[in-house]
């Protein structure tokens, strides 16, 4: 919710000042005879982009092939691999542990399997002096005894000090967090099983209820059904390829890929970025069709992403530029949601062009018959 609220907020001041600061300065300064031979390109930007004419709608039936066999792939990851589930969709307990030296996540990882057998377990680092490490295990959560707990940072506190990673005296020194000299747990906390399940259904219910929202509101800004369905299944498809990749590459990223409530805050702020991606797109369409009501819609199509493909190349190589800083520079708690901001950036821009445009030009039909047929329901 912080975070939503955060973004909120940004929109919202962005929009403000986009909209009204920055023409006021405008017309301060044109009213006093200034800016007035004012470019807004360089000798780079100038021809970036322009004069182009690709063919995307000819090439929608490779791309819908090799969409089918990516869907086909990350099914078959969620079916057998699944997903690194964090405790927020499993249940478990959370302990933030501090070290006296730096310690790495896989060392913690390797004693956790040794504490925890046959149970799911993780460990993750906090911060960046890699002293500090968030441990995450579902040992015994399903039960009510209301020694579990007890039982469980025991166990923690045994293996970390069987290791050699942590030197307190004795459980309740470990366990007390203002004892931090030797190692010791500064905070925990516990996800109870029908939490957890609340946690998840909520999770899929946001997103499904974000797509649908989409649906309709692209409906209305454009009030034709095409251009809502196009949108609709490319963000369906953008959302999965997230996931899919998450499923496909966890355990295999020097980062972790756990799917947790800061993930479905990524996917959520995915499907925001994607849609405004594919509003510029089709809003570039709808006016063609205005301006020319005799041109076909194949080429017309054509002429629309073309004539937007700078716009939406620099958009998001400017957004990706800033999130690749987060990635790469940023704290190992935040790497998994900027990876995931990453890669939807890069399926929703792609699924702007290849997905969502040819979908709607197929739904609306591909002929100068077709859209007199349109037409003359209207």
């Amino acid at each position: 919710r912080g975070f939503a609220t955060t973004l909120i907020i940004g929109i919202v001041c962005s929009f403000f000042t986009a909209v009204f600061l920055t023409r006021l300065v405008y017309e301060y300064q044109l009213n006093k005879d200034r800016w007035m031979k004012l470019t807004f390109t360089t000798g780079f930007s100038k021809n970036f982009m322009q004069n182009v004419h690709f063919p995307f709608m000819s090439v929608y039936k490779k791309v819908f092939v090799l969409v089918a066999v990516m869907l086909v792939v990350f099914i078959g990851s969620f079916v057998t691999r699944g997903l690194s589930r964090s405790i927020d969709f499993t249940g478990g307990r959370n302990y933030v542990v501090t070290f006296e030296k730096q310690v790495q996540p896989e060392q913690v990882r390797a004693v956790l399997s040794d504490a925890f057998p046959g149970y799911t377990s993780s460990a993750l680092a906090l911060g960046t002096d890699h002293k500090t490490i968030r441990v995450s295990t579902n040992y015994k959560i399903q039960s009510n005894s209301p020694t579990v707990d007890d039982e469980a940072e025991t166990k923690l506190y045994n293996a970390l000090k069987k290791a050699g990673l942590v030197s307190q005296k004795n459980v309740e020194d470990f366990k007390n967090p203002d004892i931090r000299q030797g190692g010791s747990i500064i905070s925990s906390t516990k996800v109870g099983p029908s939490v957890a399940k609340d946690i998840t259904y909520g999770a899929i219910i946001s997103v499904l209820l974000a797509i649908f929202a989409i649906f309709i509101y692209i409906l209305i800004r454009f009030r034709n059904v095409a251009f809502s369905v196009g949108s609709t299944v490319a963000l369906a498809i953008d959302t999965t390829f997230v996931i899919g990749l998450y499923s496909l590459l966890w355990g295999f990223m020097p980062f972790s890929l756990e799917i947790d409530q800061t993930f479905i805050g990524a996917i959520l702020t995915v499907i925001g970025y994607s849609i405004n991606d594919k509003v510029v797109v089709f809003d570039r369409i709808r006016e063609n069709m205005k301006l020319h009501p005799k041109q076909d819609f194949r080429s017309l199509f054509n002429d629309s992403i073309n004539q937007t493909l700078a716009r939406t190349i620099n958009t998001s190589f400017s957004t990706l530029l800033v999130l690749l800083c987060i990635l790469f520079l940023g704290g190992e708690s935040i790497q998994s949601f900027a990876f995931a901001m990453s890669l939807g950036v890069i399926f929703g821009t792609l699924s702007s062009i290849f997905i969502a445009a040819p979908i709607a030009f197929l739904t609306l039909g591909r002929t100068q018959k077709g859209r007199a047929l349109e037409a003359a329901t209207v």
